[in-house]
C-alpha cells in the first residue's frame, strides 16, 4: 500500500496562489485547521510564481488586487511587478501561518469521489494517495500553458522557451530574438528586452488594443502618506473598485469608446505608418482580452525592433519561415502563446457521481454554479471556476471563499455529509449568465476571442457579464436550497 494511501484530512486546497492562500486564511479564521494545500511549484504564488518573465506585472491596481483583510502600504507603484506581489503573497502566507500545511513540488494527477464512504479520493503525480471530505480547485485559468502547434519547432538548433516559463539562465543580449504571440506577456517583456537584444522580430497575428496603463511609480511622499495613513488605502481600494466593478462588463458605450479613443493617440507615435498600420485593431475594444500599457508602443520605434504580420509556415533549425517565404534567422524564440483558459481541471482528472467524467459533464464548455460547483461533483468547490474573470479577480475569488466557507460551517451544523448542486439551479444560473453575455456587444464580434473567452463549442466559458457587486450579492446567500444533500453516517 502506498505510504500515503490512509492520509486523510478534512479539505484539500489544490494551488498555493492567492486563491489556495486566501482560502487556506478563511478556514483558519473560521477555526478549521485540518486542510492542506497541495502546489505543484517549488513556491508559493501560483501565476506569480511561473510568470517570472522580464516585466511581469499585474493589470490590475494592487490596492485593489489584494486581499480586504491584508491591505499592503508599501506597494511601490500602482500596477505592481511579479515580485513585488509574490513578496505579498508570502508575507500572508507567513502571517496567517499557512507553510505547515502545504506540500510543495506536488501535482495532483486524479479524484475520484468515493461514493460509499462519501470522501474524495486524491492521487497525486508522485502515486500518493490522500482522502477528504472536501476539495477546492484553486486552479484558476492559467495553469496550463499554450504551445502552438508549427511545423519544424523541434528542429530548431537554437534557444526556445515559453514566456510562463522563463530562461532567466539564458542571456538574450546581443542576440537574434524571435517572439511569437503578441498578446498580455508580449507587451510587457518586449520593451524589457528591445535594448538589450540584436534584433527583435514580433510575429503578431492578430493587432490587440493596448491602451495606456499609468503606472508612475508612487513618489516617497505617497508611499509615505500610505505607510501612516491607513485610511489612505482604504479609499484607494475604493477609487479603484468603483472603476472595476463595471468596466469589465464593457456595457458603457461612452467609457469603451474614449479608451479606444486613448489606445489611437499612444499608437499615433510610432513614427513609421506601415507599422502603425499594422497595429491598429480592427475590433471593438473588449472584443478580445484588453490589454495596457505605456511602454509597448515606443518600442517600434527602435531600428532593432521588426513587426511581422505574415503567417509562420514553419521552424527550421535556424529560424522561422513565413508564408511569403522569407526565413528570418534567429538564435532565440519566444513563445508568448498564452494558456488554456477555458480548460480549468482539465489536468486533473475528475470522476465524480455515477463515475461521470468531468470533461464529459463539460462537452460542451466548462460551467458551474457560481463559478464553484457543477452538479454530480458532491464537495468539489473551484475558485476562479467558470464565468467569474471580471475586473479585480481576487476580489472575485474572496466572495466565493466566503461562500464556501459558509457552506462547510453550515454542512458542520448541520451534520451534512455531502451538498451537490441540483442541476436545475446550476442549469438556470448558467442561462441567466449566457442571456447576459449575449447583452454585451463587443463579445458578438468577430475577433478571434476563442483563444481566450470560448470554449471549441462557441460557449462563452470565461467572463462574468454583471458588475462585482452583482458576484458579490450572488454569493452573499445561504443557498441551502440549491443543493442536494446527504446527512452524515
Amino acid at each position: 500500500m502506498n505510504q500515503q494511501e490512509n492520509k486523510h484530512h478534512q479539505i484539500v486546497i489544490i494551488g498555493a496562489g492567492g486563491g489556495g492562500l486566501c482560502m487556506a486564511i478563511q478556514l483558519k479564521q473560521a477555526g478549521i485547521e485540518d486542510f492542506i494545500i497541495l502546489e505543484k511549484a517549488g513556491g508559493v504564488g501560483g501565476t506569480w510564481w511561473h510568470n517570472q518573465y522580464p516585466g511581469a506585472e499585474c493589470d490590475v491596481q494592487s490596492h485593489l488586487y489584494s486581499f480586504s483583510f491584508e491591505p499592503n502600504p508599501h506597494w511601490t507603484q500602482p500596477f505592481a511587478g511579479h515580485a513585488e506581489i509574490r513578496d505579498y503573497l508570502n508575507h500572508c502566507a507567513d502571517k496567517y501561518e499557512l507553510r505547515s500545511h502545504i506540500r510543495f513540488n506536488t501535482g495532483v494527477a486524479a479524484l475520484a469521489w468515493q461514493e460509499a464512504t462519501g470522501e474524495w479520493r486524491l492521487t497525486t503525480q508522485e502515486g500518493d494517495v490522500i482522502h477528504a471530505r472536501f476539495m477546492v480547485s484553486a486552479l484558476g485559468m492559467f495553469n496550463e500553458i499554450v504551445w502552438p502547434k508549427i511545423p519544424g519547432m523541434e528542429d530548431f538548433k537554437g534557444t526556445s522557451f515559453h514566456s510562463a516559463r522563463w530562461n532567466h539562465d539564458h542571456d538574450l543580449t546581443g542576440q537574434r530574438v524571435g517572439v511569437i504571440g503578441i498578446a498580455a506577456s508580449a507587451i510587457q517583456f518586449v520593451p524589457e528586452i528591445a535594448p538589450k537584444v540584436g534584433q527583435l522580430d514580433l510575429y503578431q497575428r492578430t493587432a490587440n488594443w493596448v491602451v495606456p496603463k499609468g503606472n508612475t511609480p508612487y513618489t516617497e511622499a505617497e508611499r509615505q502618506r500610505f505607510r501612516e495613513d491607513p485610511e489612505a488605502v482604504h479609499r484607494s481600494r475604493a477609487d479603484i473598485y468603483k472603476t472595476w466593478n463595471t468596466l469589465g462588463t464593457f456595457n458603457d458605450k461612452e467609457v469603451l469608446a474614449g479608451i479606444e479613443r486613448a489606445g489611437l493617440e499612444r499608437l499615433e507615435g510610432v513614427r513609421d505608418l506601415e507599422t502603425r498600420r499594422k497595429l491598429t485593431p480592427h475590433h471593438p475594444f473588449g472584443c478580445r482580452r484588453p490589454l495596457f500599457s505605456d511602454v509597448y508602443y515606443p518600442v517600434f520605434n527602435r531600428a532593432n525592433v521588426a513587426l511581422v504580420t505574415d503567417n509562420i509556415d514553419r521552424v527550421t533549425s535556424t529560424g522561422i519561415v513565413t508564408g511569403d517565404g522569407t526565413l528570418r534567422e534567429v538564435d532565440t524564440i519566444v513563445y508568448s502563446t498564452g494558456f488554456k483558459t477555458t480548460k480549468y481541471l482539465a489536468a486533473i482528472d475528475v470522476v465524480g457521481r455515477g463515475a461521470r467524467r468531468l470533461e464529459d459533464a463539460w462537452s460542451d464548455g466548462a460551467q458551474a454554479y457560481l463559478g464553484i460547483t457543477t452538479a454530480g461533483f458532491p464537495n468539489l468547490f473551484m475558485l476562479y471556476g467558470p464565468n467569474t474573470n471580471q475586473g479585480c479577480i481576487l476580489y472575485m475569488i474572496e466572495q466565493q471563499v466566503g461562500y464556501i466557507v459558509r457552506q462547510v460551517k453550515r454542512m458542520a451544523a448541520e451534520r451534512i455529509s455531502w451538498i451537490d448542486v441540483r442541476p436545475d439551479v446550476m442549469n438556470a444560473f448558467n442561462e441567466d449568465i449566457q442571456r447576459a453575455i449575449r447583452t454585451v456587444d463587443v463579445w458578438q464580434a468577430e475577433c478571434g476571442s476563442e483563444y481566450y473567452y470560448r470554449s471549441a463549442s462557441g460557449r462563452f466559458v470565461t467572463q462574468w457579464p454583471k458588475s462585482m457587486d452583482a458576484f458579490s450579492a450572488e454569493t452573499a446567500r445561504s443557498d441551502a436550497e440549491a443543493f442536494e444533500s446527504a446527512a452524515l453516517a
